[in-house]
Protein backbone atom coordinates (compact mmCIF):
# COMPACT_ATOMS: atom_id res chain seq x y z
CA UNK A 1 0.00 0.00 0.00
CA UNK A 2 1.95 3.43 -0.88
CA UNK A 3 1.99 6.07 1.55
CA UNK A 4 1.47 9.57 -0.11
CA UNK A 5 2.02 12.81 1.72
CA UNK A 6 -0.72 14.84 0.38
CA UNK A 7 -4.19 13.58 -1.05
CA UNK A 8 -6.32 15.76 -3.54
CA UNK A 9 -9.93 16.24 -3.47
CA UNK A 10 -11.90 17.02 -6.69
CA UNK A 11 -14.96 19.83 -5.85
CA UNK A 12 -17.52 21.65 -7.55
CA UNK A 13 -17.37 25.51 -6.82
CA UNK A 14 -20.57 26.46 -5.45
CA UNK A 15 -21.12 27.27 -1.72
CA UNK A 16 -22.67 24.13 -0.84
CA UNK A 17 -20.19 21.92 -2.94
CA UNK A 18 -17.32 23.60 -0.57
CA UNK A 19 -18.71 23.30 2.32
CA UNK A 20 -19.19 19.31 1.86
CA UNK A 21 -15.62 18.85 0.46
CA UNK A 22 -14.05 20.90 3.36
CA UNK A 23 -15.78 18.57 5.46
CA UNK A 24 -14.18 15.73 4.68
CA UNK A 25 -11.40 17.73 4.11
CA UNK A 26 -11.39 18.29 7.70
CA UNK A 27 -12.18 14.95 8.97
CA UNK A 28 -9.72 13.36 7.05
CA UNK A 29 -7.04 15.85 8.11
CA UNK A 30 -8.13 15.27 12.14
CA UNK A 31 -7.83 11.92 11.33
CA UNK A 32 -4.43 11.83 9.26
CA UNK A 33 -2.74 14.61 10.83
CA UNK A 34 0.62 13.74 8.64
CA UNK A 35 -1.01 14.01 5.82
CA UNK A 36 -1.50 17.09 3.86
CA UNK A 37 -5.36 16.99 2.73
CA UNK A 38 -5.30 19.90 -0.46
CA UNK A 39 -9.33 21.14 -2.44
CA UNK A 40 -8.79 21.40 -6.33
CA UNK A 41 -12.04 22.62 -7.58
CA UNK A 42 -13.95 22.91 -10.95
CA UNK A 43 -16.83 23.84 -12.99
CA UNK A 44 -19.14 20.78 -13.96
CA UNK A 45 -21.44 20.61 -16.89
CA UNK A 46 -24.29 21.17 -14.33
CA UNK A 47 -22.71 24.24 -13.18
CA UNK A 48 -22.45 25.68 -16.78
CA UNK A 49 -25.33 25.24 -18.28
CA UNK A 50 -28.24 26.85 -16.30
CA UNK A 51 -30.72 27.64 -18.70
CA UNK A 52 -31.62 24.26 -19.97
CA UNK A 53 -34.16 22.24 -16.80
CA UNK A 54 -31.59 18.99 -15.69
CA UNK A 55 -33.93 16.43 -16.92
CA UNK A 56 -33.67 17.42 -20.72
CA UNK A 57 -29.65 18.29 -20.30
CA UNK A 58 -29.10 14.41 -19.57
CA UNK A 59 -28.21 12.09 -17.18
CA UNK A 60 -24.83 11.18 -17.40
CA UNK A 61 -23.46 12.53 -14.23
CA UNK A 62 -23.95 16.28 -14.74
CA UNK A 63 -22.58 17.12 -11.86
CA UNK A 64 -19.82 14.60 -11.32
CA UNK A 65 -18.48 13.71 -14.40
CA UNK A 66 -15.61 16.09 -14.93
CA UNK A 67 -14.65 15.39 -10.98
CA UNK A 68 -14.74 11.72 -12.10
CA UNK A 69 -12.47 11.98 -15.34
CA UNK A 70 -9.47 14.22 -12.73
CA UNK A 71 -9.76 10.94 -10.44
CA UNK A 72 -9.06 8.66 -13.48
CA UNK A 73 -6.59 10.85 -14.74
CA UNK A 74 -4.65 11.33 -11.62
CA UNK A 75 -5.38 14.83 -10.72
CA UNK A 76 -7.38 13.90 -7.76
CA UNK A 77 -7.91 11.09 -5.56
CA UNK A 78 -11.25 11.39 -4.29
CA UNK A 79 -14.65 13.75 -4.85
CA UNK A 80 -16.59 14.85 -2.27
CA UNK A 81 -20.37 14.46 -4.06
CA UNK A 82 -24.22 14.87 -2.41
CA UNK A 83 -24.55 11.17 -3.08
CA UNK A 84 -28.25 12.15 -5.06
CA UNK A 85 -26.06 13.37 -7.97
CA UNK A 86 -24.32 10.48 -8.11
CA UNK A 87 -25.49 7.98 -10.72
CA UNK A 88 -25.90 4.71 -9.75
CA UNK A 89 -23.42 3.12 -12.61
CA UNK A 90 -20.13 4.27 -12.17
CA UNK A 91 -17.49 4.56 -14.52
CA UNK A 92 -15.18 1.70 -14.88
CA UNK A 93 -12.32 2.02 -12.45
CA UNK A 94 -14.32 4.08 -9.70
CA UNK A 95 -16.11 3.54 -6.47
CA UNK A 96 -17.79 4.76 -3.79
CA UNK A 97 -14.70 4.64 -1.02
CA UNK A 98 -17.37 6.27 1.57
CA UNK A 99 -21.07 6.99 2.29
CA UNK A 100 -21.29 9.24 5.28
CA UNK A 101 -23.71 10.23 7.94
CA UNK A 102 -27.13 11.44 6.60
CA UNK A 103 -28.29 14.62 7.47
CA UNK A 104 -32.00 15.24 6.80
CA UNK A 105 -34.04 13.29 3.82
CA UNK A 106 -36.86 16.02 3.86
CA UNK A 107 -37.64 18.31 1.40
CA UNK A 108 -38.83 21.55 2.23
CA UNK A 109 -41.03 25.05 0.73
CA UNK A 110 -39.00 28.15 1.12
CA UNK A 111 -41.98 30.72 0.97
CA UNK A 112 -41.64 34.43 -0.51
CA UNK A 113 -41.80 35.94 2.65
CA UNK A 114 -42.86 39.50 0.70
CA UNK A 115 -45.54 37.95 -0.77
CA UNK A 116 -47.35 35.86 1.67
CA UNK A 117 -44.92 35.83 5.34
CA UNK A 118 -42.76 33.38 6.64
CA UNK A 119 -44.67 30.68 8.22
CA UNK A 120 -47.02 30.57 4.74
CA UNK A 121 -47.64 26.88 3.90
CA UNK A 122 -47.94 24.99 0.65
CA UNK A 123 -51.47 24.60 1.21
CA UNK A 124 -52.14 28.03 1.92
CA UNK A 125 -51.02 29.51 -1.46
CA UNK A 126 -53.47 30.43 -3.93
CA UNK A 127 -54.57 29.46 -7.02
CA UNK A 128 -51.83 29.47 -9.68
CA UNK A 129 -48.98 30.29 -7.24
CA UNK A 130 -45.27 29.27 -8.72
CA UNK A 131 -43.32 27.62 -7.46
CA UNK A 132 -39.62 27.17 -8.26
CA UNK A 133 -37.87 23.39 -8.32
CA UNK A 134 -35.50 22.06 -10.81
CA UNK A 135 -37.14 18.20 -9.61
CA UNK A 136 -38.88 16.16 -11.56
CA UNK A 137 -39.46 14.06 -8.41
CA UNK A 138 -40.81 16.96 -6.38
CA UNK A 139 -42.87 18.55 -9.03
CA UNK A 140 -44.61 14.88 -9.60
CA UNK A 141 -45.20 14.31 -6.44
CA UNK A 142 -46.14 17.96 -5.41
CA UNK A 143 -48.91 18.25 -8.18
CA UNK A 144 -50.73 15.08 -7.06
CA UNK A 145 -51.29 16.72 -3.60
CA UNK A 146 -51.74 20.51 -4.58
CA UNK A 147 -53.05 20.02 -7.85
CA UNK A 148 -54.15 23.84 -7.94
CA UNK A 149 -50.01 25.09 -8.44
CA UNK A 150 -47.76 25.93 -11.04
CA UNK A 151 -44.12 25.02 -11.17
CA UNK A 152 -41.36 26.56 -12.97
CA UNK A 153 -37.28 25.57 -13.04
CA UNK A 154 -35.11 27.09 -10.66
CA UNK A 155 -31.78 26.84 -11.57
CA UNK A 156 -28.16 27.93 -9.93
CA UNK A 157 -26.49 27.11 -6.59
CA UNK A 158 -28.30 28.06 -3.42
CA UNK A 159 -27.73 31.29 -3.49
CA UNK A 160 -28.58 31.99 -7.34
CA UNK A 161 -31.67 30.17 -5.88
CA UNK A 162 -32.23 32.72 -2.43
CA UNK A 163 -31.60 35.61 -5.11
CA UNK A 164 -33.89 34.74 -7.58
CA UNK A 165 -36.68 34.27 -4.84
CA UNK A 166 -36.34 37.60 -2.94
CA UNK A 167 -35.72 39.48 -5.71
CA UNK A 168 -38.30 42.38 -5.48
CA UNK A 169 -39.83 41.56 -9.45
CA UNK A 170 -39.39 37.63 -8.55
CA UNK A 171 -42.15 35.80 -10.33
CA UNK A 172 -41.95 32.69 -7.48
CA UNK A 173 -44.35 32.18 -4.84
CA UNK A 174 -42.00 30.09 -3.33
CA UNK A 175 -39.66 27.33 -3.83
CA UNK A 176 -38.77 23.47 -2.99
CA UNK A 177 -35.20 22.51 -1.64
CA UNK A 178 -32.94 19.60 0.15
CA UNK A 179 -33.38 20.46 4.26
CA UNK A 180 -29.87 19.12 3.82
CA UNK A 181 -28.14 21.54 1.96
CA UNK A 182 -29.96 24.03 4.34
CA UNK A 183 -28.95 22.48 7.15
CA UNK A 184 -25.40 22.68 5.92
CA UNK A 185 -25.49 26.05 4.85
CA UNK A 186 -27.04 27.06 8.34
CA UNK A 187 -29.91 28.32 6.47
CA UNK A 188 -33.18 26.36 8.10
CA UNK A 189 -34.38 29.55 9.10
CA UNK A 190 -35.74 30.03 5.80
CA UNK A 191 -37.65 27.02 6.18
CA UNK A 192 -41.59 27.60 5.96
CA UNK A 193 -42.18 24.27 5.83
CA UNK A 194 -40.70 20.41 6.06
CA UNK A 195 -42.53 18.34 3.73
CA UNK A 196 -43.67 15.39 5.17
CA UNK A 197 -42.99 12.37 3.49
CA UNK A 198 -46.48 10.93 3.01
CA UNK A 199 -46.56 13.94 0.41
CA UNK A 200 -43.39 13.86 -1.09
CA UNK A 201 -40.77 10.72 -1.15
CA UNK A 202 -37.66 11.74 -0.84
CA UNK A 203 -34.35 11.39 -3.39
CA UNK A 204 -32.30 8.43 -3.83
CA UNK A 205 -29.52 8.86 -1.42
CA UNK A 206 -30.81 12.55 -0.30
CA UNK A 207 -29.03 14.19 2.53
CA UNK A 208 -25.87 12.25 2.40
CA UNK A 209 -22.26 12.56 1.01
CA UNK A 210 -20.93 9.82 -1.36
CA UNK A 211 -16.86 10.30 -1.65
CA UNK A 212 -16.26 8.64 -5.19
CA UNK A 213 -12.31 7.02 -5.00
CA UNK A 214 -10.69 5.13 -8.33
CA UNK A 215 -10.68 1.72 -7.09
CA UNK A 216 -7.57 -0.72 -6.34
CA UNK A 217 -6.19 2.14 -4.20
CA UNK A 218 -6.24 0.55 -0.42
CA UNK A 219 -4.45 3.60 0.50
CA UNK A 220 -7.53 6.05 -0.13
CA UNK A 221 -10.19 2.86 0.83
CA UNK A 222 -8.29 2.80 4.28
CA UNK A 223 -7.82 6.74 5.03
CA UNK A 224 -11.74 6.89 4.14
CA UNK A 225 -13.25 3.82 5.61
CA UNK A 226 -13.72 5.67 9.29
CA UNK A 227 -15.80 8.11 7.57
CA UNK A 228 -18.38 5.56 6.41
CA UNK A 229 -21.89 5.33 8.15
CA UNK A 230 -22.99 1.87 8.51
CA UNK A 231 -26.57 2.30 8.45
CA UNK A 232 -26.62 5.52 6.20
CA UNK A 233 -24.85 3.23 4.09
CA UNK A 234 -26.75 0.58 3.42
CA UNK A 235 -29.73 2.78 3.35
CA UNK A 236 -28.39 4.19 0.50
CA UNK A 237 -26.86 1.16 -1.22
CA UNK A 238 -30.46 -0.20 -0.84
CA UNK A 239 -32.45 2.83 -2.60
CA UNK A 240 -29.27 2.67 -5.77
CA UNK A 241 -30.19 -0.69 -5.71
CA UNK A 242 -33.81 -0.13 -6.65
CA UNK A 243 -32.83 2.93 -9.06
CA UNK A 244 -30.14 1.11 -10.33
CA UNK A 245 -32.93 -1.91 -11.51
CA UNK A 246 -35.51 0.33 -12.28
CA UNK A 247 -32.69 2.21 -14.83
CA UNK A 248 -33.99 5.65 -13.51
CA UNK A 249 -31.47 8.10 -13.27
CA UNK A 250 -30.82 11.37 -10.78
CA UNK A 251 -33.55 13.21 -12.65
CA UNK A 252 -36.65 10.82 -13.23
CA UNK A 253 -39.81 11.07 -10.55
CA UNK A 254 -38.68 8.68 -8.67
CA UNK A 255 -39.15 8.83 -4.78
CA UNK A 256 -38.07 6.59 -1.61
CA UNK A 257 -38.16 6.32 1.88
CA UNK A 258 -36.25 3.95 4.05
CA UNK A 259 -36.15 2.99 7.53
CA UNK A 260 -34.22 0.25 10.01
CA UNK A 261 -36.60 -0.42 12.60
CA UNK A 262 -35.45 -1.69 16.39
CA UNK A 263 -35.45 -5.20 15.08
CA UNK A 264 -32.93 -4.61 12.48
CA UNK A 265 -35.41 -4.68 9.91
CA UNK A 266 -35.18 -2.63 6.46
CA UNK A 267 -38.17 -0.96 5.42
CA UNK A 268 -38.64 0.61 1.72
CA UNK A 269 -41.18 2.28 0.74
CA UNK A 270 -41.16 3.49 -3.33
CA UNK A 271 -43.05 5.69 -5.66
CA UNK A 272 -42.37 6.01 -9.57
CA UNK A 273 -44.63 8.82 -10.97
CA UNK A 274 -45.65 10.20 -14.62
CA UNK A 275 -44.77 14.39 -15.24
CA UNK A 276 -47.81 15.40 -13.56
CA UNK A 277 -47.92 13.08 -10.86
CA UNK A 278 -51.96 12.21 -12.45
CA UNK A 279 -50.47 8.00 -12.66
CA UNK A 280 -47.87 6.54 -10.06
CA UNK A 281 -47.16 3.02 -8.63
CA UNK A 282 -46.83 2.28 -5.19
CA UNK A 283 -44.47 -0.85 -3.26
CA UNK A 284 -43.09 -1.07 0.50
CA UNK A 285 -40.71 -4.10 1.22
CA UNK A 286 -39.13 -5.12 4.57
CA UNK A 287 -36.51 -7.55 5.43
CA UNK A 288 -33.07 -8.42 6.90
CA UNK A 289 -30.68 -5.49 6.79
CA UNK A 290 -28.01 -7.30 5.89
CA UNK A 291 -29.71 -7.78 2.65
CA UNK A 292 -30.10 -4.23 1.78
CA UNK A 293 -28.68 -4.49 -1.83
CA UNK A 294 -31.46 -7.58 -2.44
CA UNK A 295 -33.86 -5.50 -1.16
CA UNK A 296 -33.52 -2.64 -3.44
CA UNK A 297 -33.61 -5.34 -6.29
CA UNK A 298 -36.98 -7.11 -4.61
CA UNK A 299 -39.09 -3.25 -4.59
CA UNK A 300 -37.74 -2.10 -7.90
CA UNK A 301 -38.77 -5.91 -9.44
CA UNK A 302 -42.52 -5.16 -7.76
CA UNK A 303 -42.38 -1.68 -8.75
CA UNK A 304 -41.79 -3.03 -12.39
CA UNK A 305 -44.26 -6.11 -12.17
CA UNK A 306 -46.73 -3.09 -11.22
CA UNK A 307 -45.89 -1.22 -14.77
CA UNK A 308 -42.84 1.34 -13.44
CA UNK A 309 -41.43 0.96 -17.03
CA UNK A 310 -44.33 2.42 -18.84
CA UNK A 311 -44.30 5.20 -16.58
CA UNK A 312 -41.02 6.34 -17.20
CA UNK A 313 -40.93 5.09 -20.92
CA UNK A 314 -43.34 8.19 -21.21
CA UNK A 315 -40.89 10.69 -19.85
CA UNK A 316 -40.02 13.01 -22.74
CA UNK A 317 -36.45 11.65 -24.25
CA UNK A 318 -33.37 13.54 -23.71
CA UNK A 319 -31.70 15.73 -26.45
Amino acid sequence: MSERNTVYIGSRKSQLAMLQTEWVRDRLQELNPNIKVEIKTMDTTGDKVLDVSLSKIGDKGLFTKELEDMMLNGSVDLAVHSLKDIPTRLPDGLKLGAITKRYSTSDAFIANVKKHGKDCKLSDLPNGALIGSSSLRRVAQLKKSYPHLQFKDIRGNLNTRFNKLDAVDSEYDGMILAVAGLERMNLTDRISQVIPDEISLYAVGQGALGIECKENDPFIEKILEPLNHSESMMRCKAERSMLRELEGGCHVPIGVVTKINQNNILEIKGIVLNLDGSKYIESYIEGPVEQYEQLGKDIAADLIKKGSKEILSELPKKN
